[in-house]
Formats: C-alpha cells, structure tokens, sequence
C-alpha cells in the first residue's frame, strides 16, 4: 500500500437526506489498536483519518494472543469469525513439568454464560489488522494515508492542529477534534506532548524459539497453552497455527548473543523437551526482545487521547497488554463518538473512559500479567504454587474466577447488544 487515502474514503457529499459529515477525528497508528478505534468512531458514523508512518501494514511475528471478551468486542466489529478461521482455538490451559506430569488443567468451557467465545484463540496480531481495515474501508467513512508521518500537534481550543508529511516530503495540515494516538511504545505524539515515556525494565527478558515441528505430536497430552514449571526449567509453550512459540525468561545481565548461538538454543530446547527426541525439533528461529513497565499518569494531553502501548506496557505473559489495548480503542471510540453525537455528558464521558482505562491496568492488568512469571527463580516456593493451581483447578468456582481475570473478562468493555448497538450506529443519521 502506498501512501494516500484508500479509495473509497469520504470524497463527496452526505446521500440526501443525511447531515453534514462530522468533522474527522484522527487515528495515528494503524496497528490493532488504531485501527479498531477507527473502526468504532467510523461504523458510529464519525469520520476518521487515519495515519501510519509505515508505508504499509505490520507482518512482523508481534502478540498473538487473543482472550474471551477481546473476541467479544471483535465479534462486535465483525470480524472475530474470519480471524478464528486463521488462528487455533485453545480450549484449556495447562501447567505441567518437564517429565511429562501435569500438575493442572483448566478447561475454558467453564466461561459458557459469561462470554460468547468461551475459549482463547491463538493467531498472529498481522491477520488481524487486514480485517479491519477492510471492514474500516468499507465505511466510506475513513482517510488512511500509509507512509505519513504525525510531525506536529497544536492546540487550538476547539481541536487539534497536525503537520504531516509523507515519504516524498509532502506535507499536509489538518484539524480534527480529537486526536486518538495509538502509535506504539515509542509514541511520537506522547513526544510531541511532552508526557513521560520511560519504561521500567523487568529483571529478564524474552527468548523465543519458533519451531514448526508439532510438538503436541512428539509429547503427549501437550495443551496449546501450556507453562512448563520445573526447578530445572521454566517457560511457556504457544501452539499457533502453523508452528509452536517456546518462550523463556532470561536474566538481563545474560549476554544476548551468547543466548542466541545455535548450540546455545539447541541445548534449551533439548533440555525443555526432554520426551519430543530433542534433535527432532527443527528450531526455525530464535529472538530475544525486552520486558518493560509503562503506565502514563494520564491518557490525554488536552484533546489528544492515548491507547494501547502508547499508554501502557506490561509483562507479555498471559498477552493482557495487546488485548488491553484493543479493549482501549472500543472503549475510548465509544465514548468519543457518544461526545461528538451530542452526549450531554460531554468532556466527562470522555475522561470517565480514559480513566477507567488507566484503572483496569493498574489494578489488574500489570499486577495479574507479573503474577503469571512470579516466582520463576525461586525454586523452592514451587512446590506450594504448584498445589494452589491444583486446588485452584479442583473447584469450579475457583477455575471460573481464575480465568475470568486471566481473560480480562472482569475489567473489559461490555459488548453492545442488540437495540444498544443499533441506536449507537443509528446516531450517524438523526
């Protein structure tokens, strides 16, 4: 994709009998994030443009972990159907050790009447995004401008002002009453607003070992989803679609490269699969990337509002950052075309969202997504972790809270049912 708007964006006027066209709010980031705020403000009939410093979308190997209720809010935008046709459906977790026993086993059946996707759905973040950008296109409500980039943010009482400019150089100005950044960890427009973007870094880091060996085949009664907990070694075990993600936790002060040497990996997975013939795992890549902590003070700057990374990191264990995120850009879209439309709640309705967003991952996210890796260099505390999961998954009610928090199911926007969803959408043309 080049840079420009996508063919069939706002161009013309409203069919008759239709209002004048809302002014656009503006989208920077057109990862997951950005792209499902789009997708809320536009089907809410609220113009959006959208822009991206990339000159097309992400394929790179990101988060892949989708919960409950993100599926729940996915269905609601349409697209939660064709994205599980690329994933693998993961109906339980599973902690084990390295000889084989498993310790526990939770089963996501248990969540049947508290969501509509009473399982965790493994797929990669890239075939997410091109579902929603062409159910976004098919609003005729969006701008998108691939390979632009946000260089400039001014107040203007009533909006916001930006300067952007494409890979030719070409610059553009447009106004917009609002301005959602979901531009990654790494915001340009936190910048531009002067807020804090330091991250704390966590005491480890992240290997992941990407193998297309089946490893549910080589070691028997192996779950999708999977933690290996044993004082010989720890990790985690993610069968997607078309190969399996081994990920362990490395102390900082390890020297990246000497993880990463052939032998160095080979040795890893041999130790963590003792039962699958070790040197029968094909190892088709092997990365390291950080662990850090991030929670802006406050997720707007005037009339610039923040989301996902752009607001928040957290561990990646249990993926609740990514999910959060996406629970962010319905939440936050929701309440901005509520304002646009003429809630008279207002500014209020606005900053009520943004600041229950920051809530849930203060007090659930961060806290739940380091409890998952807690304990990992403390060997001697497993034993009684181990049998907490044991009880945990002897008693239903237990193993339903359980995983009602591990899925976010508890802190997330509600899917909107039925009449609801029609009077938000039908907003766009009273």
């Amino acid at each position: 994709m080049s840079g420009g708007p996508v063919p069939g964006g706002p161009a013309g006027p409203h069919p008759a009998g239709r209002p004048a066209a809302l002014p656009p709010v503006a989208v920077v980031g057109a990862g997951p994030v950005g792209l499902a705020a789009a997708l809320v403000l536009a089907r809410s009939g609220v113009p959006v443009t959208l822009f991206e410093a990339r000159e097309e979308l992400a394929t790179e190997s990101r988060a892949s972990t989708f919960h409950p209720a993100t599926l729940d809010l996915l269905d609601e935008l349409g697209v939660a159907a064709a994205l599980r046709r690329q994933g693998r459906t993961v109906d339980r977790v599973q902690w084990r050790d390295l000889d084989g026993r498993v310790h526990a086993e939770l089963r996501y059946a248990v969540l049947a009447g508290h969501t509509a996707h009473p399982y965790r759905l493994h797929v990669e973040q890239a075939r997410l995004t091109p579902l929603l950008l062409a159910e976004l296109t098919a609003t005729g409500l969006a701008d998108v401008r691939f390979g632009t980039t946000v260089t400039r943010a001014e107040e203007t009482g009533a909006g916001v002002r930006l300067r952007a400019e494409d890979a030719a150089g070409r610059v553009t100005r447009t106004r917009h009453p609002y301005v959602l950044a979901a531009d990654g960890s790494r915001s340009r427009l936190r910048e531009l607003a002067g807020l804090p973007g330091t991250a704390q870094e966590y005491p480890d880091y992240a290997l992941r070992v990407v193998t297309e060996t089946p490893l549910d085949e080589l070691v028997p009664g192996l779950a999708p989803l999977a933690y290996v907990r044993d004082p010989r070694a720890s990790f985690s075990a993610l069968g997607m679609p078309d190969h399996w993600r081994l990920i362990f936790r490395i102390p900082r002060g390890t020297d990246r490269a000497d993880v990463l040497t052939p032998d160095a990996v080979r040795a890893r997975v041999e130790q963590a699969l003792p039962g699958a013939a070790g040197r029968a795992v094909r190892v088709a890549d092997a990365h390291t990337y950080r662990l850090a902590r991030f929670l802006l003070p406050r997720y707007r700057a005037g009339r610039v509002l923040f989301a996902g990374d752009a607001a928040h990191l957290t561990s990646t264990a249990g993926g609740m950052n990514m999910n959060c995120g996406l629970h962010d850009a319905v939440e936050t879209g929701r309440a901005l075309a509520a304002v646009l439309h003429g809630d008279t709640a207002g500014e209020a309705l606005v900053d009520e969202a943004l600041e229950r967003r920051r809530s849930v991952v203060e007090s659930a996210v961060i806290p739940r997504s380091e409890a998952r890796t807690a304990g990992l260099a403390d060997p001697a505390g497993l034993p009684a972790r181990l049998a907490a999961l044991r009880r945990t998954a002897a008693d239903p009610r237990s193993a339903t809270d359980y995983l009602l928090k591990a899925s976010l199911l508890d802190v997330a926007p509600r899917p909107l049912k039925g009449d609801a969803h029609a009077d938000l959408v039908s907003q766009a043309h009273r």
